[in-house]
């Protein structure tokens, strides 16, 4: 069956553009992040620099990290950090250009000009889409078809569902260890209660309180609004892969060109209604 899949091609060989769009909610959410933090600053401490300490710093990010390296492979982070680029900057994901090279083909393929299909497969960009219509040409059966199609979509599915797992992990870490850190400074607030050492007694109780506070915004500041953004982006990119798979089934079933378009533009209205910004 996996003859079909995979066919060299020694000429024209292809360049992979993707347009990138810059994310602006993310722009939005930082700036205000960053007004929250000047209006703490401002009006809810006396000396800003009681809202840095090192130590507290060190134990919510150390532990934190330390604590994803025990639970993923290496592997695994280098594919989330990777992925961190698109919450600033992601591939523009356009179903309608997809459905109109999928409406092309119908047409084509419906009047039986096999030579243009394979004209046109090499600049299409999408692999995804390049494939099916590779499987429609070579003639594979419908059956497996859309087995490799939806094999390629589930693995999609699990790949990045690893990578915002990875982040949920980071949001739950973080706050367990600021109250690591809370224990640890109120031990030795204990000690220092004996020596009726009021400066000792005011250092660990500002440690005990900061470095729960880093946990908690590091949680839910950082690490889960990026878990949710990129579990959105697979949403999105299962949904165009799934109005793909359809069009190709359509195609290979030799539907008519205009039964293609209206069944995908069923596709795209739900795409703009439910998932598109």
């Amino acid at each position: 069956m996996f003859r079909y899949y995979y066919k060299m091609k020694l000429n024209k060989p292809s360049i992979k553009i993707f347009p990138k769009e810059i994310n602006y909610s993310t722009a939005l959410g930082i700036l205000l992040s960053l007004i929250l933090f000047i209006f703490i600053i401002i009006f809810a401490a006396n000396d800003p620099l009681s809202f840095f300490n090192l130590t507290g710093l060190v134990i919510v990010i150390g532990g934190t990290i330390a604590a994803i390296f025990l639970s993923y492979p290496l592997r695994d982070i280098k594919h989330s950090l990777k992925s961190l680029k698109l919450i600033f900057f992601y591939e523009s994901l356009n179903p309608q250009r997809e459905a109109n090279e999928i409406i092309a083909v119908s047409q084509m393929w419906f009047n039986k000009d096999k030579l243009a299909i394979e004209n046109i497969i090499d600049s299409i960009n999408n692999p995804y889409l390049k494939t099916g219509f590779q499987l429609v040409v070579d003639h594979t059966p419908i059956e497996d078809i859309l087995s490799l199609l939806k094999w390629r979509i589930a693995r999609l599915r699990a790949k990045e569902k690893a990578e915002a797992s990875i982040f949920y992990s980071l949001a739950a870490y973080s706050p367990a260890f600021g109250m690591l850190g809370t224990l640890i400074a109120m031990i030795n607030m204990l000690q220092i209660i004996e020596l009726k050492d009021i400066a000792g007694i005011s250092y660990s109780m500002g440690t005990a309180l900061i470095t729960t506070f880093y946990g908690l915004i590091m949680a839910n500041l950082i690490f889960n609004p990026i878990a949710i953004k990129l579990e959105r982006r697979t949403e999105q990119r299962i949904m165009i892969m799934s109005m793909v798979m359809e069009g190709i089934t359509l195609i290979a079933d030799r539907r008519s060109p205009s039964f293609v378009r209206e069944t995908l533009k069923s596709f795209i209205m739900h795409y703009d209604n439910e998932l598109k910004d």
